[in-house]
Order: C-alpha cells, then sequence, then structure tokens
C-alpha cells in the first residue's frame, strides 16, 4: 500500500497519509512522500490540503519502523527524523497555503505537523497531544521549537511534560489551530474555507505567507521594511491593477 496518496484538480491538492491500519504512523517513507507530494501539489494547485485515511490523522513515529532503525546505529535512526524535518521544510517553502484537515487522533508526530501547517481546521472532537514525554521520549518533530512560539512557554511546556490530551475545539481556544468544526459540518466548512483560499490572489497569498513565516525571525523594523517592499512590488507589478480595482469594487459595493 502506498503511504501517501495525492489526487489533484489543478487548484485544491489532497495529500492523504495512507496507512490507517497503524492510524497512519510516520515511517521514512511516508515522510518522503509527504515532503515530495507537497512540492509536487503546490506547483499545479491553489492549494494544498492534508490529512488522514481511515478518521485519523496521524499518531507519530511507526515504532518498529523506529526500533528497526535504532538497532542499526545513530545515523540509521536519524534518516527518519530528517525526512520528517524535510516534510515539515517544504510545507513552509511552497507558496501556496497548506491546511491540515484534522479528524480522530493527532499525536506526537502528527500533533507536530499540525503545528508546521499555515491553517489547521480540526473537528471539535478531535485527539490532540503530545504523548512522546509519556514513552520516556522526547520530541523530534519541532514541538519544542514551534510549541512555544504558538501557544507561548506555560501552555507549551505543560503540553509537552505531561502528554496531555486537548480536544479539537481546545485547542482553537488556544490559538493552536484555526478553526475548530461539528462533526456534522466539517466537510463542508473544510471545503467552503479551501475554495475560498483557491479563489484569492496567489500572488498576495505567496508573499503574505512568506512574510508571516519569517515575521519571528526578524526584528520587527527589519519585518515591517520586507513588509512594505513587498506591497510595492504587488501593486506595482502585473496584479497590481487587479488588486486596486477588487478593493474600489467593494468600496464602492459598501
Amino acid at each position: 500500500m502506498t503511504a501517501v496518496l495525492t489526487t489533484s484538480d489543478g487548484r485544491i491538492g489532497t495529500l492523504t497519509l495512507n496507512r490507517p491500519e497503524v492510524l497512519n504512523a510516520i515511517t521514512v517513507e511516508l515522510a518522503i512522500g509527504v515532503e515530495e507530494g507537497v512540492r509536487r501539489l503546490a506547483e499545479d494547485n491553489r492549494v494544498v490540503v492534508i490529512r488522514g485515511a481511515g478518521g485519523n490523522f496521524c499518531v507519530g513515529g511507526d515504532v518498529p519502523e523506529i526500533d528497526r532503525l535504532r538497532a542499526r546505529g545513530r545515523d540509521a535512526l536519524a534518516t527518519l527524523f530528517r525526512a520528517f524535518r524535510g516534510a515539515l521544510a517544504a510545507i513552509a517553502e511552497v507558496p501556496v497555503p497548506v491546511v491540515a484537515a484534522v479528524e480522530g487522533n493527532a499525536a506526537a508526530g502528527g500533533f507536530e505537523l499540525i503545528q508546521a501547517v499555515d491553517i489547521a481546521v480540526v473537528r471539535d472532537d478531535a485527539r490532540l497531544a503530545d504523548v512522546h514525554l509519556r514513552f520516556g521520549q522526547i520530541p523530534g518533530g519541532g514541538s519544542t521549537q514551534r510549541l512555544p512560539r504558538l501557544l507561548g512557554q506555560a501552555r507549551a511546556m505543560g503540553l509537552i511534560l505531561t502528554g496531555d490530551r486537548i480536544s479539537g475545539r481546545q485547542a482553537q481556544e488556544w490559538g493552536l489551530v484555526y478553526r475548530s468544526v461539528p462533526p456534522e459540518t466539517f466537510e463542508q466548512e473544510l471545503a467552503a474555507l479551501v475554495d475560498r483560499l483557491a479563489s484569492g490572489s496567489a500572488e498576495a497569498i505567496a508573499a503574505s505567507k512568506r512574510l508571516v513565516r519569517d515575521a519571528d525571525r526578524r526584528p520587527l523594523e527589519e519585518g515591517l521594511d520586507a513588509e512594505l517592499e513587498a506591497v510595492l512590488d504587488h501593486l506595482t507589478g502585473p496584479g497590481g491593477d487587479a488588486a486596486v480595482d477588487a478593493f474600489t469594487t467593494r468600496r464602492e459595493r459598501s
């Protein structure tokens, strides 16, 4: 069975983690498939959606694979974590929005994957947790670095050290995900959001994504300078007329 499936209609590309029998646990093959799939889908689509097969998102590293790689030594074990890091880097680097559609369980590496996407939409009843320390492990997919930036140190420390599970609704209340949706309307609201993203200006979305992604790495003044340059490039470039026309038309209608 292929670990990752992709579909595309030229606007929306969908990448499905396809190991439902083990709750979409991460192997080297799956991690490489995510990186390659995200990059490929981003070339031909306006939005990329990542979801899990079988009613669950992803429960993290595949334990049998970790055991096999560990038996072969440090370098072999590192291939899994480096492959997953490459997958998360691809999400940040592609110019289109990458959306996680989260249902069921999202734990350990799956929880870290949610932290790495541009927008996460979760079911209210989804179950999210970083469970590494429950099993005497250290997070290896970015939780120690991304989670404090997303939630602040207190909540990040609590979630990582305790392994406590939170619901999709609580994840939204804490600011970890963009939107939590009731199960009965999950697919409809997800589709509406993705369609709206796919209908936006690709150039403006790509520039905005890049600016937000870089914000934590820059002093404020440097970031504001970069934002100004991006705005001027956009408004004086090929997309400028359409942007101004759209704003003017909306203002006239309001």
